[in-house]
């Protein structure tokens, strides 16, 4: 049941080499990154940005590639969405991770006893979630304008296109990113639909 899943995740392959990958982080990082995850379980933020944190880690001098930062994020948030179902007190959840692998830093282990005292009964729970819309969010959107110049059909083309690119959250909060393309007549009447949606919004 629910308050086994922090129990168990000791019994998954790879669970003590990301346990071993979170204890190398420094204090100052992995209070980062648990605050962005807290962000997201407390549906504040649509979900957490594998890359960036990837990228933000890797600026700081810490060598994970985008598969073991996904990982990474996937482990911390299993275990303080454990906890919450358990509703455990965060000693409990110290004892539960102690358990669970024998890899854990005494430093990791104080700041998510930190993390879980200040900010763990605000997670929002599945039971709690079922009321919730499950769609994607929006976290980005982006365009820009460009000039198609030549294709294998056509030498001299000299036409304007816009192209779109979006980052989207999924339900689980994976953040996915997508681009595509729009002549400007399409691109004018997606703009159209957006107006008319603002002047509804303006009138409620």
């Amino acid at each position: 049941m629910a308050g086994c899943e922090v129990r168990l995740a000791g019994g998954w392959a790879g669970f003590d080499n990301a346990v071993e990958r979170i204890s190398k982080l420094p204090q100052d990082l992995f209070a980062e990154v648990c605050q962005q995850i807290m962000l997201h379980l407390q549906c504040k933020t649509p979900g957490v940005n594998a890359l960036e944190v990837a990228e933000r880690l890797q600026t700081a001098g810490v060598e994970l590639d985008l598969e073991a930062t996904k990982e990474l994020i996937h482990v911390i948030s299993l275990f303080f969405r454990s906890a919450a179902q358990s509703n455990m007190s965060a000693e409990e959840l110290i004892v539960k991770l102690t358990d669970s692998s024998s890899k854990w830093s005494k430093q990791v282990l104080q700041v998510i006893r930190h993390v879980w005292n200040e900010q763990g009964k605000q997670i929002v729970t599945p039971e709690d979630a079922k009321h919730m819309l499950t769609v994607g969010q929006l976290v980005d959107l982006q365009w820009k304008l460009g000039m198609a110049v030549s294709s294998d059909s056509c030498r001299s083309l000299n036409y304007p296109y816009v192209t779109m690119m979006l980052k989207v959250a999924d339900s689980s909060g994976e953040i996915i990113s997508r681009s595509f393309e729009m002549t400007i007549p399409q691109f004018q009447n997606f703009s159209k639909q957006f107006r008319e949606v603002a002047a509804v919004l303006d009138m409620v």
